[in-house]
């Protein structure tokens, strides 16, 4: 059963039970300044949760969503992913448990025909009616095991609306997972693969730690879209579903390694696969890169993937951007992302091509100075040598941490920040003397340059300043050595 199939069934199965659909909505949340990313199905709907909108009580979405909280996992295993689709049905004051556990289990067995006898269900140690609700269900009792608060229980902060959960998981296999008897649920292999999270929203956390009972509980779930395809397609990894698998091959005919040969550069070939959605719907949603907030993420995955591909596929040249047309095409019921795609393609492959720059200068000297320790036997990469690598070469701190892991060692992040610190009170040092030196001499006026790199690659530019040591000139003479100021600029 393809993804496509899954998403229509999926909501078409919960609008046949009176939940209106919503569509996904961006991946920068509207209207919610706390959060930079749209992280789960149930962010577009918090209004409906805190009562603060009662237009709605029944919902039903596939919701595009975005999160780095894994990202250091993202590749390694099968299930990790930075961008992924969240099914999700939501009651607002209207059904609970009862109705939560029926359908979730109905949706499974009956209209997806997955055996019964495959799941098993986690429960929160002190919800006796959810246990109750398995059991009448059919649930054999060793198959519902109870656990603590850090699994199974769900909170929006330390105060305010909470509740516990319940987790559907599907065994997998001896052969998917870790392969020791002992091997359970709580086991962090691939074999008991967490399905659909139930969660029954209805006490009021107070700042005592009490929990008084909500007047009108809510029921939150979410599926990820690629684990279900996993499951339905019967592959062993999300990265062989139809939502992952394309763009691995087109990357497989790029660079010509071969699969499952290698299991770094499979690796690479996941992480690549994983954030080169993320860039393409970050930009969709028009996030850009920058060196602040939303865009310092997207220029971070963008980073994280195109170091992959150097450092173990050996692509030396950008390539992300030849992976955009493949993502497109296996999304193509999102509104407008087709007509998108020369605009997200130029904007990767500028970025890229910066950031490939960098890397020729600064990748020599992180690799020696790795190399040099390893040789020495230290366990740490010191705070100087980062700061160098990072201040003065512009590697990032992540690419600099991610090459340190690969060889073993750790970063000294401590004597890093120390020397960030130092690095900032000698700029503001500088800041103030130069700022005083200009003030006494002439007043430099503001200009601004306009940005214009998203829609051309060159631009016929006025100048509209001159600075030398400080100071706006009128001219500058032949071989002389100045800064200028562009009304616009697409670099």
């Amino acid at each position: 059963m393809t993804s496509d199939e899954l998403r229509v069934r999926f909501l078409r199965y919960f609008q046949e039970r009176n939940h209106t659909i919503r569509p996904s909505t961006s991946l920068v949340p509207t209207d919610d300044p706390t959060l930079l990313f749209t992280s789960a199905g149930m962010v577009p709907f918090k209004s409906y949760f805190l009562g603060q909108d009662k237009s709605l009580i029944r919902a039903v979405s596939c919701q595009r969503c975005f999160r780095t909280s894994d990202i250091e996992e993202v590749g390694k295993t099968n299930r990790h992913h930075t961008f992924f689709e969240m099914l999700g049905n939501f009651s607002f004051g209207d059904y609970f448990k009862e109705e939560a556990i029926a359908w979730a289990w109905e949706f499974l067995t009956k209209e997806l025909a997955l055996p019964g006898e495959n799941f098993w269900i986690s429960v929160y140690k002190d919800d006796d009616e959810a246990v109750r609700l398995w059991s009448k269900i059919g649930l054999r009792p060793e198959r519902i095991v109870r656990l603590g608060e850090e699994s199974n229980f769900w909170k929006m902060g330390e105060i305010g609306p909470c509740g516990p959960c319940s987790e559907i998981l599907i065994d997998q296999g001896k052969d998917i997972g870790c392969g020791r008897s002992e091997c359970s649920i709580e086991c962090s292999c691939d074999r008991f693969l967490e399905l659909w999270n139930l969660v029954f929203t209805q006490f009021d956390c107070q700042l005592d730690g009490e929990l008084k009972p909500l007047p009108k509980p809510n029921i939150d779930t979410g599926m990820g879209l690629e684990r279900l395809a996993c499951v339905m397609q019967e592959k062993k990894s999300n990265f062989e579903t139809d939502l992952l698998f394309p763009i691995i091959e087109r990357i497989i005919q790029i660079t010509r390694v071969e699969h499952k040969k290698d299991e770094k550069k499979d690796t690479a070939l996941r992480i690549i696969a994983d954030h080169i959605r993320s860039l393409v719907f970050l930009a969709y949603d028009r996030v850009y890169p920058e060196n602040v907030g939303r865009g310092y993420v997207w220029r971070s995955v963008l980073r994280r993937a195109s170091w992959q591909g150097r450092h173990h596929l050996k692509i030396q040249d950008p390539f992300l951007y030849q992976l955009v047309p493949v993502v497109i095409n296996i999304f193509p019921s999102v509104e407008g992302l087709l007509h998108q795609r020369e605009y997200i393609s130029k904007i990767i492959h500028m970025e890229e091509e910066r950031f490939i720059e960098t890397l020729n200068l600064g990748e020599p000297l992180l690799c020696n100075r790795i190399r040099s320790s390893v040789n020495k036997g230290e366990k740490t990469l010191s705070g100087k040598d980062i700061f160098e690598l990072y201040d003065t070469h512009g590697l990032p701190v992540e690419l600099i941490k991610e090459v340190a892991r690969e060889e073993g060692l750790s970063l000294d992040e401590e004597g890093f920040r120390r020397e960030m610190e130092l690095q900032q009170m000698r700029s503001r040092a500088f800041g103030t003397s130069f700022k005083s030196t200009v003030a006494s001499s002439v007043q430099i006026p503001t200009y601004q340059t306009e940005f214009i790199g998203y829609e051309e690659f060159t631009a016929e530019a006025k100048i509209i300043a001159i600075i030398k040591d400080g100071l706006e000139k009128e001219k500058a003479k032949s071989g002389e050595e100045v800064e200028i100021i562009l009304d616009k600029t697409p670099f």
